[in-house]
């Protein structure tokens, strides 16, 4: 009789326990796709600093290049120039952010 009881009604743990397994991953699924798309923008905007530190000495000359034009559209040129490393793969500065913020919410390093 107490076996049929225990089959019959699973106790309210249990229930809580499997209820809640589907919405924690879907939010730690989350959580991890923010923290992916955060160090990746981390990345970007390191690189772009670095780029824009690099490109400040290049001068070029008449016609195709100089001018006030030049200045103003260099930092998108080398903001669009460090997304596209970053999203090949970049220079592994978001895969360091990303392991370290996994860390900081104690998630581990897979999935």
């Amino acid at each position: 009789m107490v076996a049929l009881a225990s089959l019959a009604s699973p106790s309210i743990d249990t229930l809580k326990a499997l209820a809640g397994t589907p919405a924690a991953s879907a939010a730690e699924l989350a959580k991890r796709g923010q923290i992916k798309a955060t160090a990746q923008k981390f990345e970007a905007s390191f690189l772009s600093s670095m780029m824009q530190s690099m490109f400040e000495g290049v001068k070029t000359e008449a016609p195709f290049g100089g001018g006030a034009g030049e200045d103003m559209f260099r930092s998108l040129l080398t903001e669009s120039i460090a997304k596209q490393v970053t999203k090949a793969g970049g220079i592994g500065v978001a895969d360091s952010v990303q392991r370290e913020m996994l860390k900081l919410q104690g998630l581990n390093q897979e999935s």
